[in-house]
Formats: structure tokens, sequence, C-alpha cells
């Protein structure tokens, strides 16, 4: 009997989480493959960039082996559904403050630092995520719940549209975007619990065209 369910590639790279995402899929029943090239797409039906570390090294690497042209044609081209995990939402942005790093530049707005003089960095733990955006992807959450952080830098959007959900630490922060195929979580889904579960199960496993509003 074929299997027609959406395969999801997690892009593996030194400084992902990818295998951590990878035991999430598998605990969930979700087809799965690690990609380490751009060759690897083939097949592949949605598109998961984890991230923990630098947004400047995470750039060099995915520059280095050919992710971001692939990416842009078959996630901004092609509009297979994408979904960034903490820097893999910081790296959506233009640029970042976190080592000068310019970066995918698909939506418009930079990453800044936390000030450590009002906020312990980085960021460790749970904290609530406020949704903001009927977007598909959040649309089964609560309007308020709790999520897992790791992160010393915030993205500061310049079109609120893109903002989906927000959190408090030190200042009110973007801890979720989402524009059309794109989406993206400050927080770790794969880390956070039945509700990060329940945010990679509804990117995985709802059809497209319900997922992605044009």
């Amino acid at each position: 009997m074929q299997d027609d369910r959406p395969v999801v590639g997690v892009i593996d790279y030194r400084t992902g989480n990818s295998q951590s995402v990878v035991h999430a899929l598998n605990f969930l029943g979700v087809p799965n493959r690690l990609l380490t090239s751009p060759s690897d797409l083939a097949g592949i039906n949605r598109i998961i960039l984890p991230g923990v570390g630098s947004a400047g090294t995470t750039m060099t690497y995915l520059s280095e082996a050919g992710w971001p042209e692939a990416l842009y044609a078959r996630v901004i081209e092609g509009r297979t559904p994408f979904l960034g995990i903490c820097v893999g939402l910081q790296v959506l942005f233009e640029t970042s403050e976190e080592q000068n790093a310019t970066c995918l530049g698909w939506l418009p707005g930079t990453v800044r630092a936390f000030d450590g003089a009002d906020v312990r960095v980085p960021q460790m733990g749970w904290n609530q995520v406020h949704r903001t955006s009927v977007h598909p992807f959040l649309a089964g959450l609560p309007e308020a719940g709790h999520f897992y952080f790791v992160n010393s830098y915030y993205a500061d959007p310049a079109d609120a549209g893109d903002i989906a959900a927000t959190t408090e630490y030190g200042l009110p922060f973007t801890s979720a975007v989402a524009r059309g195929n794109i989406m993206a979580t400050q927080f770790h889904t794969e880390k956070s619990g039945p509700l990060g579960l329940d945010l990679l199960e509804r990117f995985a496993k709802t059809p497209q065209e319900e997922l992605c509003p044009a």
C-alpha cells in the first residue's frame, strides 16, 4: 500500500539540533529524512531548519553547502511548507546582530541581542507564548501556553503582519512568525512537551492547502 503522507526533510548541519527534531517526528509517526545537502531534497514535501548556536556560523555552513539558493527555489518559488526552529527562525530575517550576520532575507527585519543588564542571557527555560495570529499553523494552540526557550537574541520583524506569537523577557519579543508557507518558532517545539509536539504534528500532517494560506 502506497504511503501518500508528506515526507518531512530535516536539514542536518553542525550547529543544528536535527536529531532531537527527528526523534520528535518519529514519536509522532511522521515520515522524515535527514538532509545533509540540497541534493537530498528529492522526494521531500516539507522542510524543517532547526538550529542551535550562532546565526553567523549557521549562515556560513548553509552558504558553503548551497542551501540558500536551493531553499529559495523550493520554499519561496515552489511554496514548499517550511518550519524554522530557534536559529532557524532568526536566519529568515535580513540581518542579525550576532556576528553581524547577513541572513536569508525572506522576511524583513533584523535580529537583536537581549540586554544582559536587564535579563539573564541566554534565556533558558520555559516561558509563556501568546498567540497573536490566525495562521493555521498556530490556530490549534491556546491563546497562551508555555514553551521551552534557549536564546540570547530575538527577531525584530519590520512587518508586524509576520508576527504570530509574542513572549515577555525583559521586553516583549517575537516568539513565532508565520507568512503563507513560511513558519518559524523561537522556542524549541521538539522540547516543549505536548504543545510543541502539537505544532510539529500540525506542520507535518495538515494538508498543504489548509496549512499554507495564500
